[in-house]
Formats: structure tokens, C-alpha cells, sequence
């Protein structure tokens, strides 16, 4: 056991370490400052700009950067129907994987595109390979949108007083060939040499210990799982995500995909704070995050390491933890870990059966989606944490009689208005899906394959996660029916893009004032005391929402086994 802590120790640490450096290089690639990658990545930019006939110099308003985002999103998505309502006529399919239905093809466009990856189907047998590639290609990109959304804001704050916020598609380029690609390199060059298929060649046949003959799916997956963690998508090449032994192969594969995942939306932060040139800003808000994360991440490692009471009430010995749904190379340690990171960031990759966490663990990854702030997903995690500093500036001013300001910016009722919007939103769309569903039994009831409380949570989770952008579930549930498409793709559209539009709008709305010079009244947003503000304010409005939801599932869970 200690040893598993050591190695979950070891993980974090290590995403630490490197965060920081990474942090610094990403602001100084949306600064424009990386001469030596300008020479290595700027012919490749020119000739994406060249082909597409997009001027990467000509400054935009955040109108038009928003403007820019949805309009590629839509281009992207046509594209993506076609090719998966059609692949099985279509090249690149060794295996003959049908083609999709439309409600399906629906949900698994759109959740990739949105940076979700909430998988309906299973991937050896529901997707082909160039459907694989497809959902390579929107993993990279969907990453991209959401960092160069990320630099807009970036821009803003750096800017006294503008309305000229850069360009989108230099920002989401540069996210793309200057971070995304070269790290993806990395990662999939161990994967790779881990064991884990790399090849256009269709299934292969082998023989297993008992002598019987068995097909094994292969493909392009190295490629596939690295992008997925270090976009923070999450979803699984082969249908048991990263519980297959061809996707996650080792405890060192294990390692390098947990780091992966995790160091970009940790380097964010940083980044902000290196862009805007106050870096005890980023060190408040990392600070915030860490504790909101430490206090999810160690009672599941706890918990998942001290076995299942009635698994021990059985007489069978517990001293591996947990161990239903985990795989014995990795551990119950650093499954428990995993489960915490992957929620709080919006991975949504697995390394173990989520549905057979510990009942108080299942709250502790639903809690880590409905916060939905501490880190979160590339780019949109910072965003998601901005709208709560600007409901912390604005009620601290109210509690000491000062005009709100932020960074040199009055806050007022227009700005107030649309951060209330955004953080109401998310508890929204999960409580009125969960309860429809719950309303309409043969929607609801008849996709479960447990009953009860763990039911109730099997429904809430699929819709948490679904507006979380997270992707995972806890699969007792039978999700490919034309509801569960079609709703968490509708929940999947509004939880993605106003989440996006809203901070936006925000500071493209603050960069457009006159800049205030701090003076002695200014409240200091850089501070501990503001950090304890923040971290209130999302306990407050983002955590207690919830709990009605949690005391009927998780937690009446945990009373009815112990």
C-alpha cells in the first residue's frame, strides 16, 4: 500500500514540477515572444492560414472572436455527421463497422467537438477507422478552441484599455501546432514503445491460456489516447477506455497518461499569470483549485484503499482495497486518484469502473463535476473559475461598501448578470434532465441496471457529466437510446458553448473600459483572504446546489450498506 501511495505522490508532484515551465512557454506563445517557434512551427501556420485564406494579423472584436467559434464548430459538425452516418460504406474499415444512426451519430459528434467525448457506442465495433480519425482530429481541435478562448480573456486583462483582442484563429493555430502536437508526439512515442497498438492493419488472432482462439481489435491508438489526455477528452479508443490492457498497458502508461491529462489545465494557470504579468494572481487561484482538488482526491484514495465493508462482512479478505472494476496492475491507490482527476479536470477517461467506486467516492466525482472549477478542462477551466472571481469581487464589494473592480475594471450589473447566468446554468441543465428522466420510466427506469439509490445516481451522473463536458459514466446505465442521445446532446451544445460565450462577453465587456489605477481602497484579489472568498462562493453557489440530488443517491447509497 505504500508503495501505491508513493506512485500517486509521485504523479502529482511531477504534473507540478512541469506545469510551471509549460505555463510560461504557453504565455509566451499567445504573446507572440517564441522565436525558436517561430522557426520550427511558422511554416506550417503559413500554409494552414495560406489554404484556408484566413489573415492571422487582422485584430477582432470578442464579437467576432465568438463569431469565429461557433461558425467553425458548425463546419466541423456537418462533416463529422456525414462521415459517421456513413463509414460503413466508407475506406479505412478493416473490421466492417456499420455506419451509425442518426441520434447516435448526433451525440458522438457533438461530444467530441464540445471536448466531452460522452461515448454512447463502444469503439472496436461501433467506429471505423477513419471514424477514429475524425474523432482525433475534433479531439485536437475542440482542445484548441477551448485554449484559444482562454487567450482571449488572457488578452483582455493584459490590455488596459482595448477592443482589439488578437485573433481566434492564430490563437486556436498556435494552441494547436505549438502545444497540442508536439506533446501529443511525446506522449504516443511511450505509449507506443508501452505496447499499445499503433497500425492500420485490421483485428488480429491469437490464443489465449485456455487454448481458445480469440480476435483482438488493433488500430491507430497510441496516436488516438495521447491526444485525448493532454485535450482533456478523455474518450476511449477501445470501448473499456483506459481499462484495456492495449490502452493503458502498464503502471508506467498509467503514469504517463494521469501527468498528461493534468499538466495543461495546471499550466494554464500559470500562463494566465506570466500573460497579464501578475503572478501572485495565479498563485491565489492555483492555491484555491489545489485545496478544492486535495479535498476531493485524498478520501477517494482513502476510501477506495479501505475496501468495501460488505465485501469484508463476506469474510473475504479486503487488504487490496476496493479491488471490483480496478485492474490489479494499477491499484485501488491510484485508481481512487484517477477518478478525482479525471472529474475535476473534464478528462473523463477511466482507468477503473467509476460505477464501482465506493458510494461516498461516486459523490466525490459527481461533487468534482458539479463544481466543475478547480482546474477543469484546457482552456474552459480557467474560464469556468473567472466567473466565480467575478461574483467574489462583486459580493466582497457589497460586504465592505466599495465600487466591485477587477484587475483596474469597474464590475457592474451588465457583467454581474451574465457571470449569474453562467454559474446557474450548469446546476440547471443537470437537476431538470435528471428529473425528467426520473419522471419518464421508460426513458429512465428501463436503461438502469441497478436499481435504487445507485439507479437515481447512474441518471444524475450521465447528465453531470454531460454538462461538465467530463464524458465518463457510471455504465450500469444503457445509454445508446434515442433520449439519452438526443437530451445530453442538446445539454452537451448549451453546457459547452455559453459557458464559453459568457466569460467572453465578460471580459471583452471590462477590456472596453477606462482602466482604474489601484489606490489604497482597491480590494486585492491576489491575496489568501480573497482566495477564501472565492473558495466560498463556489462551496455556495456551485457545491450546495446539489445536495438535495447527492442525499438521493450517493449518500443514501452509503447509509444502506454500512
Amino acid at each position: 500500500m505504500n508503495t501505491e501511495i508513493l506512485g500517486v505522490i509521485a504523479m502529482f508532484t511531477l504534473t507540478m514540477l512541469l506545469a510551471f515551465p509549460l505555463g510560461k512557454y504557453i504565455a509566451r506563445v499567445y504573446g507572440g515572444e517564441s522565436k525558436s517557434g517561430n522557426r520550427i512551427f511558422g511554416p506550417l501556420e503559413k500554409l494552414i492560414f495560406k489554404v484556408a485564406g484566413v489573415n492571422p494579423n487582422a485584430e477582432m472584436t470578442w464579437q467576432k472572436h465568438l463569431q469565429a467559434l461557433i461558425t467553425i464548430n458548425l463546419v466541423w459538425f456537418l462533416l463529422g455527421m456525414v462521415i459517421l452516418m456513413t463509414q460503413g460504406s466508407l475506406p479505412l474499415n478493416p473490421d466492417h463497422n456499420p455506419s451509425m444512426s442518426a441520434d447516435l451519430a448526433f451525440n458522438t459528434i457533438i461530444s467530441f467537438m464540445v471536448n466531452c467525448n460522452l461515448q454512447h457506442y463502444s469503439g472496436e465495433t461501433g467506429m471505423s477507422y477513419l471514424g477514429q480519425m475524425w474523432l482525433m482530429f475534433l479531439q485536437f481541435v475542440s482542445a484548441g478552441v477551448g485554449m484559444a478562448a482562454a487567450a482571449v480573456v488572457f488578452r483582455a486583462f493584459r490590455d488596459k484599455t482595448t477592443t482589439q483582442l488578437g485573433n481566434f484563429y492564430k490563437f486556436f493555430v498556435k494552441s494547436c501546432t505549438r502545444i497540442l502536437l508536439p506533446m501529443s508526439i511525446v506522449v504516443a512515442s511511450i505509449l507506443a514503445f508501452q505496447g499499445t497498438p499503433m497500425t492500420f492493419e485490421g483485428k488480429d488472432a491469437i490464443v489465449n491460456f485456455q487454448g481458445d482462439k480469440v480476435e483482438v481489435s488493433r488500430g491507430p491508438a497510441a496516436a488516438f489516447i495521447a491526444i485525448k489526455h493532454l485535450g482533456t477528452n478523455g474518450g476511449g479508443f477501445f470501448g473499456a477506455n483506459g481499462t484495456h490492457p492495449l490502452e493503458n498497458p502498464t503502471y508506467f502508461s498509467n503514469m504517463t497518461e494521469m501527468i498528461a491529462q493534468f499538466i495543461i489545465p495546471v499550466a494554464m494557470v500559470f500562463a494566465f499569470g506570466f500573460f497579464i504579468k501578475r503572478r501572485k494572481l495565479s498563485w491565489m487561484i492555483y492555491g484555491v483549485m489545489t485545496v478544492g482538488f486535495l479535498a476531493l482526491a485524498v478520501p477517494n484514495i482513502i476510501m477506495e484503499m479501505n475496501g468495501n465493508p460488505m465485501i469484508s462482512s463476506m469474510g473475504i479478505d479486503n487488504a487490496l482495497g476496493a479491488m471490483e472494476g480496478k485492474e490489479a496492475r494499477i491499484g485501488a491507490a491510484a485508481s481512487g486518484f484517477w477518478s478525482i482527476v479525471t472529474t475535476v479536470i473534464s478528462t473523463g477517461s477511466i482507468n477503473a469502473m467509476q460505477d464501482s467506486s465506493m458510494p461516498l467516492s461516486g459523490m466525490n466525482e459527481l461533487l468534482a463535476m458539479m463544481i466543475n472549477a478547480f482546474y477543469g478542462g484546457v482552456g474552459v477551466g480557467i474560464l469556468n473559475f473567472f466567473v466565480f472571481i467575478i461574483l467574489a469581487v462583486f459580493i466582497s464589494g457589497l460586504m465592505v461598501g466599495r465600487t466591485p473592480e477587477f484587475l483596474g475594471k469597474k464590475i457592474e450589473a451588465r457583467e454581474m448578470k451574465i457571470a449569474m447566468m453562467i454559474a446557474l446554468l450548469h446546476p440547471f441543465l443537470i437537476l431538470v434532465g435528471t428529473a425528467l428522466t426520473a419522471a419518464m420510466p421508460s426513458e429512465g427506469a428501463a436503461t438502469l441496471n441497478n436499481p435504487g439509490f445507485h439507479g437515481f445516481s447512474e441518471m444524475l451522473y450521465e447528465f453531470t457529466s454531460a454538462s461538465a463536458n467530463n464524458g465518463s459514466g457510471f455504465e450500469g446505465l444503457g445509454d445508446n437510446t434515442p433520449w439519452w442521445n438526443i437530451s445530453t446532446g442538446f445539454v452537451l451544445i448549451l453546457s459547452r458553448y455559453l459557458p464559453i460565450i459568457g466569460p467572453v462577453a465578460i471580459a471583452g465587456l471590462l477590456a472596453e473600459k477606462r482602466f482604474i489605477p489601484e489606490s489604497a481602497g482597491t480590494l486585492k484579489t491576489d491575496t489568501a483572504t480573497f482566495g477564501l472568498m472565492v473558495f466560498a462562493v463556489i462551496i455556495i453557489i456551485a457545491a450546495l446546489a446539489f445536495f438535495p440530488s447527492l442525499a438521493l443517491g450517493p449518500i443514501a447509497e452509503y447509509f444502506s450498506i454500512k
